[in-house]
């Protein structure tokens, strides 16, 4: 909920902060330790904040402000820094890989917040959860941080992760100048996985459709978020002409798998093999991470659905789509 304060095992817990919460991963005898005792030591740390002065466009979502960040920032200035960020035109879905990917700055106890608006509020009422335990709260008038960035989003670009970190980004249409090819392209995970995650990358399959793109150049595979999502997707959607987004990706060769985030830590029959390239919409491109010898590069769900079509990373534009908010907006 927000304003929870929330110690996890795992790193993911940092992902709370989209939703208003902090969470913080601690690892497993520390939260041991919380268990026995009913205490949880958190560091200080010091802030960093960043807020935008634009909405975005060109198909950027928060997977691009993330990797942008981690970018700008590095690995040392971000595991210093506790984070807060601002941008009320993200939905809870959108904002959830900026901070499901605080743990890739480097740093125990780093986590960042959103702290809860409209958007927020919004979110949980269609969830059926309108009686919510804590007040609202925002940053104080005279809150001070070591690093304080504003960003205009219209300067965000796409962006590819190359191997083997999070923060070694550079804009997609620069990767797409080298033909960097791959053997494996798959969406989803705990981060991009959502209902609007797979709805973006439908919608640029889709209209590549209708430009005589008719089929994956490479292997694309889909894992939704959760069984929740896995069920949506199989129902008709308006904005795809009635199609399902499960339909759409089919149509071109896609297959959809249950919801399980193996592959992303090299589990399973979608694992990287020793030599294998994959572009995905995971977290994390560490070296083996998702196989023994593999090698993976991070992008946004519309980005590695663009390369899955051209058969080399590269943003839609290099399917000669051209940014509509009408038509690709979610």
């Amino acid at each position: 909920m927000p304003g929870q304060f929330i110690p996890g095992a795992d790193s993911h817990s940092r992902a709370y902060g989209a939703y208003g919460a902090v969470g913080m991963g601690v690892g497993s005898t520390t939260l041991g330790f919380g268990w026995s005792t009913g205490y949880i030591i958190s560091p200080s740390r010091r802030r960093a904040g960043w807020s935008s002065a634009a909405s975005s466009s060109r198909w950027v979502s928060g997977k691009d402000i993330v990797l942008e960040l981690l970018r700008r920032w590095g690995r040392e200035a971000v595991a210093r820094h506790v984070g807060r960020a601002g941008r009320r035109q993200q939905t809870a879905a959108d904002r959830l890989p900026q901070h499901d990917r605080e743990h890739d700055g480097g740093g125990r106890g780093t986590h960042g917040i959103f702290a809860p608006d409209d958007i927020t509020y919004a979110w949980y009422r269609t969830k059926g959860i309108a009686d919510l335990p804590y007040p609202a709260f925002a940053p104080g008038a005279d809150a001070v941080y070591a690093i304080d960035e504003t960003i205009d989003l219209h300067d965000v670009m796409p962006m590819i992760a190359k191997p083997f970190s999070p923060g070694n980004a550079f804009p997609a249409d620069e990767v797409a100048r080298e033909r960097l090819t791959f053997d494996k392209a798959m969406i989803g995970s705990c981060t991009n996985g959502s209902y609007d995650d797979l709805l973006a990358a439908a919608l640029v399959v889709r209209a590549a459709r209708t430009r005589g793109v008719t089929r994956t150049a490479k292997e694309f595979v889909v894992f939704p978020g959760s069984g929740g999502v896995g069920l949506q997707i199989e129902r008709p959607d308006p904005r795809l002409g009635g199609e399902s987004i499960a339909e759409v990706f089919r149509s071109v060769g896609g297959q959809i798998r249950q919801s399980w985030c193996g592959p992303c830590f090299g589990q399973g029959p979608d694992a990287l093999e020793k030599g294998q390239r994959a572009i995905t919409s995971f977290n994390r491109n560490w070296q083996n991470r998702m196989g023994l010898g593999g090698e993976g590069y991070l992008a946004s769900p519309v980005v590695v659905a663009a390369s899955a079509l051209v058969g080399y990373m590269a943003p839609p534009g290099e399917l000669g789509l051209e940014w509509n908010p009408e038509e690709f907006g979610v």
